[in-house]
């Protein structure tokens, strides 16, 4: 059984900055990731610190399915040359642990009958058996909640619609506290330059029958159903099927372009990054 690529797409939040997501696929395996936006000074060349953990995490993982490893030595191995690659090419360590490249991530890979998903942050999967109910693995829908009320929040804190936030010099201190915790026992873990975040992936594994249709999607696509109730998790795969992402994709930037501050749809900005890739179990 190999995964059958139907569908994909990818959009900049802002045309005139670096697309911080990335997807991969190749045969039996398939992953997206999505680059947390960068809080400080860049460490590396490139577009940004963000993109560059995102496609060089991609492209290694995949680089290890081809060789025949299995989804758990991908991953760490994956972790130890993002380590090493980003040792190698910053301008210098760290100060602080807000500015080491961190991606959200869902990783998926069929053996015979059944898929493996491994995933860190708020990217998801969004699965269907043939004449059986979806299956979302991933904690995306729960994450996009929180942070739907932690953004209404801070807005009537400082006195900003919802959208200005992400920019504002004054906030970005509790932005960079947040981002220190993570990879900590306190913050969660994403993918970056940490060998031990391999030890606390979330995982799952379904069985898959011939025609199981399987999307994956970082947060800024799936918020067509978290944020933006223009869809069910259900009437978004059938969309994504029936009329192709693209479609998909211009209905997200109409909605947030009718919504520019974020009055109706809180949010850290105007639009994020978004990335979807359809696929199907075939034998």
């Amino acid at each position: 059984m190999y995964l059958e690529l139907l569908d994909s797409l990818t959009l900049p939040g802002d045309p005139t900055k670096p697309n911080d997501d990335a997807f991969a696929h190749d045969g039996a395996s398939a992953v997206v990731m999505d680059g947390a936006t960068g809080l400080g000074e860049p460490l590396l060349e490139g577009d940004s610190d963000a993109a560059w953990v995102a496609h060089f995490g991609a492209e290694r993982l995949m680089a290890h399915m081809r060789a025949g490893r299995t989804c758990e030595e991908g991953l760490r191995e994956s972790l130890r040359e993002t380590d090493a690659e980003f040792v190698r090419s910053r301008r210098r360590p760290p100060r602080e642990s807000y500015e080491n490249p961190v991606a959200s991530m869902m990783f998926v890979s069929l053996t015979e009958s059944r898929m493996h998903a491994t995933w860190f942050g708020d990217c998801a999967a969004l699965v269907r058996r043939p004449r059986e109910s979806i299956e979302v693995l991933g904690d995306a829908l729960a994450k996009r909640a929180r942070e739907r009320e932690r953004v209404a929040w801070l807005a009537a804190s400082f006195g900003a619609t919802s959208a200005q936030i992400g920019v504002r010099e004054v906030f970005l201190p509790a932005l960079r506290r947040a981002r220190n915790l993570v990879n900590t026992e306190a913050g969660g873990w994403l993918f970056g330059p940490d060998t031990r975040a391999a030890d606390h992936a979330a995982k799952a594994d379904v069985a898959l029958a011939a025609g199981t249709i399987v999307m994956l999607v970082t947060d800024g696509f799936l918020a067509l159903a978290s944020d933006y109730d223009k869809y069910s998790v259900e009437s978004l795969l059938d969309a994504a099927q029936s009329r192709g992402l693209e479609v998909l994709g211009d209905e997200l930037r109409a909605i947030e372009e009718s919504d520019p501050e974020g009055k109706r749809f809180p949010r850290f900005k105007k639009s994020d990054d978004a990335t979807a890739m359809l696929l199907r179990a075939t034998f």
